[in-house]
């Protein structure tokens, strides 16, 4: 297992973090959410609405669009591979998703001073239609590393 070395790119640090991540993501393997491109500060993650995601009115339930934006907000945090943990965020859902659809969350960073940061993950279906809108806040404990070096 390649390990990150202290001269290695923000590039191969980002790329090193998003394999051993997701290696150790069963709810994001579990989902079938796939970490498509992480780079410093950003991340972009798909996944298909399968019908057991499908609410009551037979829309993508709330909860899954949550975790899509969730993870690609988790993923662009991490990427400097610092252990970088939620401390909220909000999610606006401006647009159904259904079963079939391709959705895409592209988060980016926004902010990042100290141990904060602040993130925006926009959702998109295969058709570039905007389905939902998330801002995530970040917290960095210093001194741990997200992924074992």
């Amino acid at each position: 297992m390649p390990t990150i070395a202290a001269e290695a790119t923000p590039q191969q640090t980002a790329d090193l973090v998003r394999e051993r991540m997701y290696a150790n993501d069963p709810a994001v393997r579990g989902l079938g959410i796939d970490v498509t491109e992480v780079a410093p500060g950003q991340a972009t993650v798909t996944m298909t609405v399968r019908a057991d995601m499908l609410n009551g009115h037979a829309t993508c339930h709330g909860g899954f669009l949550a975790a899509l934006a969730d993870t690609a907000f988790a993923y662009a945090c991490n990427s400097y591979n610092e252990l970088t943990v939620a401390s909220g965020f909000s999610i606006d859902l401006v647009a159904p998703a259904r079963e079939g659809d391709l959705l895409t969350a592209r988060s980016v960073e926004l902010s990042k001073a100290g141990r904060t940061g602040v993130y925006d993950s926009e959702i998109t279906n295969q058709h570039g239609e905007r389905i939902a809108m998330f801002r995530g806040r970040s917290y960095t404990i210093k001194g741990k590393p997200a992924v074992a070096a």
